[in-house]
């Protein structure tokens, strides 16, 4: 498959500053990490909050400054070294849908001036008849009525405002779409919807999807490979099947094990709780950053961080497994 992302020793740091009377801060959120995202694919990120997930998507997509490595996108444009011109193109191929549908979308503006905004920005050189057409076919692409065009976002259900957000995105036919917690403020029901309607477009726009999640149920369904973070780190990457079936890394298998199920009667085991609360990352541990909760903690986990092989088809990131 063709490489249509790859990211080399990504750093994302935070400078906090100092003073007279405080140390000099830094928060590591996104702490050297390497993966390849392939075209096509959909690529799950879980982990718990605080670990990095959206620092990640937010520097991909130009919203966060990257600190350090390489961010090759379509196999040309370093994004870590790009120029204004640079993100322009990567923008019309890379787009970012949000977590709340309605903070995402100005209250003052109509849909048809919520979504034709991109094509603005990027493409002045279209007529208003011309991002009028664009905006009424993408609006039928996610399920919005025509009709709807002059309506305001505080008259829309959280589920249609999000419809109009994946519209947004969509009307610039970009190649990538990065989802951060894109469902996770909606009901249940509508939930479905989304996640049905993400993947109905991926197969006929034949769309790259970064989906990030702390549900892992929904991940399981939707995603091919996942990704497991942790404390801006890589734990494991590997197949969906790899992944829920023979995990590697004690974080995911500690992940999965409080997944719920629908009998947990029919199908017993052992939920492997993490004690202590998750580091700060301003002041990560040494070594391996899960071994102040790591239940198969060793003496060296202290001292040497476990390096990975991102060629590798499953990796973890684990002295258990090296």
């Amino acid at each position: 498959m063709k490489k249509i992302l790859e990211v080399k020793n990504l750093k994302v740091h935070f400078d906090l500053g100092g003073g007279f009377f405080k140390a000099h801060q830094i928060v590591h959120a996104v702490d050297d990490i390497s993966f390849e995202v392939y075209e096509g694919e959909t690529l799950g990120i879980v982990g718990e909050s605080g670990c990095g997930k959206s620092s990640l998507a937010r520097a991909l997509c130009g919203l966060n400054k990257i600190t350090a490595g390489e961010v090759i996108f379509n196999g040309n444009i370093n994004l870590a070294k790009a120029s204004a011109r640079q993100w322009n193109e990567a923008h019309k191929q890379m787009q970012f849908i949000f977590q709340d549908p309605v903070a995402a979308l100005n209250q003052r503006m109509t849909v048809a001036e919520i979504i034709e905004e991109p094509l603005r920005t990027l493409y002045p050189e279209m007529n208003k008849a011309q991002r009028l057409e664009k905006v009424l076919t993408t609006m039928n692409l996610v399920g919005l009525s025509q009709n709807q065009i002059n309506r305001y976002p505080q008259e829309f259900s959280g589920g249609q405002c999000q419809r109009i957000g994946i519209a947004r995105a969509l009307i610039l036919e970009p190649k990538i779409l990065i989802c951060d917690e894109s469902v996770s403020a909606l009901d249940v029901s509508i939930k479905a919807q989304i996640i049905n309607l993400l993947q109905d477009l991926q197969k006929q726009l034949k769309l790259t999807i970064l989906f990030i999640s702390h549900d892992l149920s929904i991940v399981k369904h939707i995603c091919k490979r996942i990704m497991v973070m942790y404390l801006g780190n890589i734990m494991e990457l590997g197949e969906k099947q790899d992944i829920y079936n023979a995990p590697r890394h004690p974080y995911t298998q500690a992940l999965l094990s409080a997944v719920p199920i629908a009998r947990p009667q029919s199908q017993p085991r052992t939920v492997q709780l993490l004690e202590g609360e998750l580091p700060s990352p301003i002041n990560p541990p040494k070594g391996c950053v899960f071994n102040t909760r790591c239940p198969q903690v060793m003496e060296q986990c202290h001292n040497a961080r476990p390096q990975s092989n991102i060629k590798c088809k499953h990796v973890s990131t684990c002295f258990l497994d090296q």
